[in-house]
């Protein structure tokens, strides 16, 4: 068994877990899981560059995550980072200050090898029990991009798109730097249409409509199903593996689309760094689904940052 650190950095987010795992047996005990909202990608899909700001929150959460890795005394750490860092033409600074505070190189993945992380963190628990059809179709709704794997026991086909809710939000939802909100039905209808072009692209590589079971990760699909289970606080046990239905998922996401910042503030659910791009990231799972025809997703709080504590064990 091995005590190791996974930290995934992605252009919302970057997120910690702590376990000891043991890949021979199957065998995975959690011991710290935490989530900063970082907002890394801020502006870049507009600059091409990370933002002074925006480099100081995710090193102030990477001294956070370097005691605790300390602490628990993890023997291997593992830190990927995706589609911001992957786009950024400042790239080199986010990998020197990470580098200095955790003492590891970060991983600057591939949208391919994403994929086949998400893949494996979501569908390892799955896989020895038989209440899910095969073969899976894992979503990941990221900030800046979305994976797209399909597989059974293992990936047969896997694409990385660019469509996230903070991509989105920033693309079509905000002016002068600030979002608006409600947003009108043409700057939803542009949301719409760049995601229909993202999906065809997806399409080419992955046969969207040949799985049985839709798996969605993330915190997009998370927070949804929350707000579908009607929960009083964020519970990660009770949305693990909920499924929420296709009409569930259009109802949130038109409420959505017609409510106000202090609206989708006040739903008990919602994490304060989401409140401005759900209704984006929520457009992006209803798209997926009636793309695929899925008339479920099964939810899963087990996601890339699994898939990385697994490849560090």
């Amino acid at each position: 068994m091995t005590r190791v650190a996974a930290i995934d950095c992605g252009t919302n987010s970057i997120r910690l877990l702590v376990a000891d795992a043991d890949p021979a047996t199957g065998f995975f005990a959690e011991l710290d899981r935490r989530m900063t909202i970082v907002r890394l990608g801020q502006g870049v899909d507009r600059t091409g560059r990370l933002a002074p700001e925006a480099l100081e929150r995710t090193f102030a959460a990477c001294r956070e995550y370097a005691a605790v890795i300390g602490e628990l005394g993890a023997e291997r750490v593992r830190f990927v980072a995706t589609s911001a860092s992957r786009d950024a033409e400042n790239s080199a600074d986010f990998v020197a200050g990470v580098r200095d505070i955790l003492g590891v190189e970060p991983e600057v993945i591939t949208g391919d090898q994403e994929a086949q992380l998400s893949f494996d963190g979501a569908t390892k628990e799955l896989a020895g029990g038989d209440h899910l059809a095969k073969p899976y179709l894992v979503v990941d709704i990221g900030g800046g991009s979305t994976e797209f794997v399909l597989g059974a026991d293992e990936v047969a086909a896997a694409r990385s798109v660019d469509i996230g809710c903070v991509r989105m939000t920033e693309r079509h939802l905000t002016e002068d730097g600030t979002v608006v909100d409600p947003p009108t039905h043409e700057r939803a209808a542009a949301i719409r249409k760049d995601i229909e072009a993202a999906l065809d692209v997806a399409a080419a590589t992955v046969p969207l409509t040949e799985a049985a079971t839709l798996v969605g990760l993330a915190g997009t699909v998370t927070t949804v199903a929350g707000i579908a289970l009607e929960l009083e606080e964020y519970d990660s046990e009770a949305i693990h593996h909920s499924r929420v239905s296709r009409g569930q998922v259009r109802a949130i996401t038109e409420h959505l689309l017609r409510s106000t910042h202090e609206e989708r503030a006040a739903i008990p659910v919602m994490h304060p760094g989401r409140v401005d791009v759900i209704a984006a990231g929520a457009l992006v799972l209803l798209a997926v689904m009636e793309r695929t025809g899925a008339h479920e997703v099964v939810v899963s709080e087990h996601d890339i940052l699994d898939g990385i504590a697994w490849s560090a064990a």
